[in-house]
This record gives structure tokens, C-alpha cells and sequence, in this order.
């Protein structure tokens, strides 16, 4: 019998940690997108640039599985080579924001004092102000490139996130471990590096995935103002933008691109959904 029962917990632990059905859904979307971004441009049926005036706007057919646009341009190959810059630009800002907020979170939920003081005083300052308004100003003002957009990204998006790491940092330093660890002597980086972040992960990573998210929607949304990238780049958001006219002629040429935004930031989302209890139940 105690066999039995150890053999019954490892099969918990075993059914705990196996992928569900949703993670394994929203994970190969994510890496079907991450291999398109990747590889795109190589298996696209046509050059993503190559124009066809005569042919113009077309609807989908065997040659063009999901029509052309008004400049005879595959919409299929544009999806696909859009996906880099799409998909890479969000991950950078999910990265920068993820970075910056467990580092900076860490710091002032574990030192306290006047740095937490600052730096909260800093953080309320930023989420005080309208994300969206701020960020098409700062990018209008440093001169509307892609580089700019996921540089004030980045730092928008960071407050929010310092604030949850470091309200999760003040409860990890109270705990018996934390103490254990000042008590021995170890240095405070160590600490909160090798000892409170792996215990706050799960957040962090959910975290790091909300980021993408919003990034994902709002750089999307900045290309569909024509501000980021220029005219003529496969993107998903400026390929909306572009094909917006061309709902009575090629409605696909608009409404790929939208439902590959709206798949991807729906995949990620769910994964980090899934992500988070699993990570918390480990």
C-alpha cells in the first residue's frame, strides 16, 4: 500500500505538470507564428514586394490563397513576411519591460527606505499619465521610427510591473527563508536574485506575456496610424491600415492580417494564463 500511494502522487505530479489541451493549442499557434517570423520569407509563394498593377485587387483563388491588394501584391506572402516585424518588435518590449520591472521591483520591495520611496513615487507619476496619449506624443516628438515606439514602450509599460514585483518581493522578504539567507550572511543580490525571484517567477512570466500582449496590440495600432514603420513594410498593422479600402474588392486582404493579430495576442494570453498555475502549483 505504501507503494501505491507513492505511486499515486507521482502520477499527480505527472498529470500537474503534462501540457492541457490549452497550452498545447495556444503554445503551437505561438511557435507556428514564431517559425512564420523566422522562416517567413523563405516559403512565401511570392516576393513580398513584387507588384502587379495589372493584376490589382484580387480575391482569393489557387494562385493567390488569399488574394492580392490594390498593388497586385500577394497577401498570403505579405502575412507571412510580416510576421518578423510583427511578432519581434512586441517580444523586444515584452523582454525590455520584463527586465526592467523585475530588477527595479526587486530593488525597492526588498531594500525599502528612501529607494522604494522614490521609485514609487516615480512609478505613480508614470501610470498617472495616459499610456496611449503619452506614447503617440513621444514617438511624434523623437521622430516617429520603430526603434522610438519600443524604447517608449517599454518604459510605459514598466510601472505597472514594478509595482506588482515589488508588493510580491515585500511578502517573500518576511518569510522564514529570507531570513535564514541574512542570517548566513549571503549578499543581497544573491538574495533576491538566487532566492526571492524564483519564488515570485510564475508572476513574472505571466507578466512578460501580458507585456507582448499589450505591445503586440498597441504597435499594431501605432502602424495603423502610419506612425512606426514606413509605408510598404510587411506588418500585420500597417497591412490593415493599407487594405482597409478594399473590403468590397478583397476583404481577406484586411481581415488576415486582423485575425492573425487578434490569434496571437488570444495564444499568448492563454499561455500565460496557463503558464502562472502551473508555475505556482511546481
Amino acid at each position: 500500500m505504501p507503494g501505491a500511494v507513492r505511486l499515486g502522487g507521482r502520477a499527480r505530479r505527472l498529470r500537474r505538470t503534462r501540457p492541457g489541451p490549452v497550452t498545447l493549442l495556444s503554445g503551437g499557434i505561438l511557435a507556428l507564428m514564431a517559425a512564420a517570423a523566422l522562416f517567413g520569407t523563405w516559403v512565401a509563394p511570392y516576393d513580398p514586394a513584387a507588384q502587379d498593377l495589372a493584376l490589382g485587387a484580387t480575391t482569393p483563388g489557387w494562385a493567390h490563397w488569399a488574394g492580392t491588394d490594390e498593388l497586385g501584391r500577394d497577401v498570403l506572402s505579405r502575412c507571412l513576411a510580416g510576421a518578423r516585424s510583427a511578432l519581434l518588435w512586441p517580444l523586444v518590449v515584452a523582454l525590455g519591460t520584463c527586465a526592467m520591472s523585475t530588477s527595479l521591483g526587486l530593488l525597492a520591495g526588498y531594500r525599502r527606505g528612501w529607494i522604494d520611496a522614490v521609485m514609487m513615487r516615480v512609478v505613480d507619476l508614470l501610470i498617472a499619465m495616459p499610456g496611449l496619449l503619452m506614447l503617440i506624443v513621444l514617438v511624434g516628438v523623437l521622430g516617429g521610427g520603430i526603434g522610438w515606439a519600443v524604447l517608449a514602450m517599454a518604459v510605459l509599460f514598466t510601472p505597472g510591473d514594478i509595482r506588482v514585483v515589488r508588493s510580491l518581493t515585500m511578502a517573500q522578504r518576511e518569510l522564514a527563508y529570507a531570513e535564514a539567507a541574512r542570517t548566513l550572511g549571503l549578499g543581497r543580490a544573491r538574495i533576491m536574485f538566487r532566492h526571492l525571484l524564483p519564488n515570485i517567477a510564475p508572476t513574472v512570466v505571466a507578466g512578460a506575456l501580458l507585456s507582448f500582449v499589450a505591445a503586440l496590440v498597441a504597435l499594431s495600432g501605432l502602424s495603423f496610424l502610419g506612425i512606426g514603420l514606413p509605408a510598404g513594410t510587411p506588418d500585420w498593422g500597417l497591412m490593415i491600415e493599407e487594405n482597409r479600402g478594399l473590403l468590397d474588392l478583397n476583404p481577406w486582404a484586411a481581415v488576415v492580417p486582423a485575425a492573425l493579430v487578434t490569434i496571437a495576442a488570444t495564444a499568448a494570453t492563454l499561455l500565460g494564463d496557463q503558464l502562472f498555475e502551473r508555475l505556482s502549483d511546481a
